[in-house]
């Protein structure tokens, strides 16, 4: 068996060390935060009435919410939550009787869809709604009336848990959830709230708990419990397909772009559970959305077309960089000076105790 020799400082080293760290800590301040540190856990849903968000929207009328719901067992509502998960607004749907919500979009009428699609029978009841309101102007408990759809598929009942809403065409999309692999389906051109409405299958799906597509309708995103997939979207269909890597969740169960279309945010059954955010870059973009600029400019070159050597030439860094660059090194300085004047305390004491005694 291997085994690991552990050597350890005597103790008045080791507390002295530890408060030089402390005192250095005091003396520089916390590293600032950047902008790429964004990514990551955002937000947690705090409110004790959601324990199975199944559906998340981005709010492009309030800006910093975003609309979700419980997947059954709870009632017609819907709920708006800011970017630190605290309930905004309840919205009660009026005259609705809920049987096993999955989905909310948001279309280009400005109004909030709710699909009602879930089947746990796998695939038994032979409709499904969609529900329909105009998104609240103002943020605050209330009562709405609704539009109710009611969906059938081409090829006979099944389980679904992704509803899409095209933000330019306003044409609904449902996405079937099955192992091995499910079914995009197409909705009328108009949803039309007397009959039924006949969706149609025109792609084959991954397993799916949720979609969305960018504010620009270039794009669209399929996620299941422990992957996602990209795809572009032109002339009213995906193409291509990109493997994306979603968060690890206990239940991932939701997803949305984010109102800029620069990121995407990852939601999760369960109580105070975490909604996660992973930017997006380069062709995953939305056509839309340009790429950020880089935070290094690039060097040009000199007035004879020479390259820039790399001694400096090209633009000067900027004073925010400057500054956090002395920052930096500052603390490092302060923190092995501290560190140095208390171990050579300790060794100062270590030898005139020995020299005593």
């Amino acid at each position: 068996m291997l085994r690991t020799r552990t050597t350890r400082l005597p103790a008045a080293l080791a507390v002295a060390c530890a408060t030089a760290v402390v005192a250095a800590t005091a003396a520089v301040g916390a590293v600032p935060a950047r902008a790429a540190d964004r990514d990551g856990q955002v937000f947690t849903i705090g409110d004790a009435r959601i324990t199975e968000s199944s559906g998340l929207a981005a709010s492009q009328r309030h800006p910093g919410v975003y609309w979700t719901h419980n997947d059954s067992d709870d009632g017609p509502y819907v709920y708006a939550v800011d970017s630190q998960g605290r309930t905004v607004a309840t919205v009660t749907l009026r005259g609705v009787e809920p049987r096993d919500v999955e989905a909310i979009s948001l279309g280009p009428d400005g109004r909030l869809y709710v699909g009602d699609l879930g089947d746990n029978l796998g695939g038994k009841w032979p409709e499904v709604w969609i529900y329909a309101f105009a998104e609240p102007a103002e943020l605050h408990d209330q009562t709405v009336q609704v539009t109710r759809y009611k969906v059938r598929y081409e090829d006979g009942p099944r389980d679904a848990e992704a509803l899409m809403v095209h933000p330019v065409t306003g044409r609904a999309y449902i996405a079937s959830k099955k192992q091995g692999g499910g079914g995009l389906y197409q909705g009328p051109e108009q949803l039309s709230p007397s009959g039924v409405n006949t969706f149609r299958r025109i792609a084959d799906a991954p397993w799916t708990t949720d979609g969305a597509f960018s504010p620009d309708g270039t794009r669209l995103v399929l996620r299941g419990y422990f992957s996602a997939t990209l795809y572009r979207w032109k002339d009213g269909a995906p193409s291509g397909g990109e493997s994306l890597s979603a968060p690890f969740q206990r239940q991932g169960e939701s997803v949305t772009f984010t109102a800029d279309g620069r990121a995407l945010l990852y939601g999760s059954e369960g109580k105070d559970s975490p909604v996660w955010r992973s930017a997006l870059d380069g062709d995953r973009l939305p056509d839309s959305v340009k790429p950020l600029p880089s935070p290094t400019p690039t060097p040009t070159a000199g007035p004879d077309g020479s390259a820039p050597s790399s001694s400096g030439a090209g633009a000067p860094p900027s004073k925010k960089a400057e500054d956090d660059s002395s920052s930096a090194g500052a603390g490092d300085q302060t923190l092995g000076v501290l560190f140095l004047l208390a171990v050579a305390g300790v060794m100062f004491g270590l030898r005139r105790k020995k020299r005593d005694g």
